[in-house]
């Protein structure tokens, strides 16, 4: 059963793993002369005393290359699910060959193990290499960079969840539709709307975030409009090294937000020319506001006034949770992936004819 399986995941799998090959080899011409840039220019900037512009300058390099490789580790175990796992029994099912196998003493389940077992173990390797390759050739970039979290899908350990979790939903989507190109078409929306879900609904709470409070300063505080609201204050988010800043906000020692009526109140002159100057038309929703003559002053004053009564508080993830995350999140995908596959294996014995 073990040989028959992989004659038919044989081509699947020497494209699969040809193309990780091929990325292999490019990740190591080009991942020493990265690191021979950082060595040279970020690790020994604090002599030159610029390390702003050197880094900025570094991460300039192969920005391309480094564009494309996180894309391919973030949509690779969709592939993963919709051309390998959807078609796993969906193709047999349209063609009628799993009844001829299970003629020739192979049992139902022992037909579905084999399947899953063999190319769901095949999934998890090609997405751990490949992301292996791509975080070992990227480290010197993330080092410089400063910023896990904001490439935390595209590196370590939690695509091998995602591939896993992205099989098996094909699979069972074969399994249940019973034919191959819808059995794709939903594997993919299923596996894309779960992914968004849970980055937007589950992944901030699986970890309780850590607060800081910070006085108000004038490097870190604007002045603009928002969705075409009052002026007010609003802060910038601090430059905490490979954080997760969940929220910047500002408020008072009972907790409550400070409000556009304070400012009005507290810096009138600068609420006053910012209105007279009207708001200028800017990407998004903020509005910029054209400021009067010395509205550095002007704003410094605001800020003294309002920190007497206000200050920041900073919702975030530190860099210390960064490994957590990973653990925790790998089991999440793992353990729906053990769901789906329970499921899986349900529906062939049960139902399936």
């Amino acid at each position: 059963m073990i040989r028959l399986v992989w004659r038919q995941f044989r081509t699947q799998a020497a494209v699969g793993f040809g193309t990780l090959a091929v990325i292999a080899v490019v990740a190591v011409i080009t991942c020493p002369h990265l690191v021979h840039l950082y060595d040279t220019n970020v690790a020994t900037c604090g002599v030159h005393g610029d390390c702003s512009t050197a880094t900025n300058a570094f991460l300039g390099n192969d920005s391309t290359l480094r564009t494309w490789l996180g894309i391919l580790v973030i949509v690779v175990p969709g592939i993963i699910g919709i051309f390998w796992g959807a078609p796993l029994v969906a193709r047999e099912l349209e063609a009628g060959t799993h009844r001829l196998v299970w003629t020739q003493s192979v049992t139902r389940t022992r037909w579905m193990a084999t399947k899953l077992g063999v190319i769901g173990v095949a999934s998890m390797a090609l997405a751990g290499l490949l992301s292996l390759i791509v975080t070992w050739w990227a480290s010197p970039l993330d080092r410089a960079n400063m910023n896990v979290f904001g490439i935390f899908n595209q590196r370590d350990i939690v695509p091998i969840g995602y591939a896993a979790f992205a099989f098996v939903l094909g699979a069972i989507a074969g399994v249940l539709i019973r034919r191959t190109l819808p059995a794709m078409a939903t594997a993919l929306v299923a596996f894309v709307a779960a992914r968004l879900a849970f980055i937007q609904l589950v992944r901030p709470h699986l970890i309780a975030p850590k607060l800081r409070d910070l006085a108000l300063s004038l490097t870190s505080m604007g002045f603009g409009s928002t969705n075409g609201g009052p002026f007010t204050l609003e802060p910038n988010p601090p430059n905490i090294p490979n954080a997760w800043i969940n929220s910047a906000q500002i408020v008072d020692k009972g907790g409550d937000a400070l409000t556009p009526q304070f400012v009005a109140t507290a810096c009138p002159r600068l609420v006053a020319g910012a209105q007279v100057g009207g708001p200028a038309t800017g990407s998004g929703h903020v509005s910029r506001a054209q400021v009067p003559a010395g509205a550095q002053e002007v704003l410094q004053n605001c800020v003294a006034k309002v920190g007497a009564t206000y200050h920041e508080v900073v919702t975030y993830q530190p860099a210390s949770h960064f490994w957590v995350f990973q653990w925790y999140e790998l089991a999440v995908y793992l353990g729906a992936a053990l769901l789906l596959t329970g499921a899986c294996f349900w529906w062939v014995r049960r139902r399936l004819s």
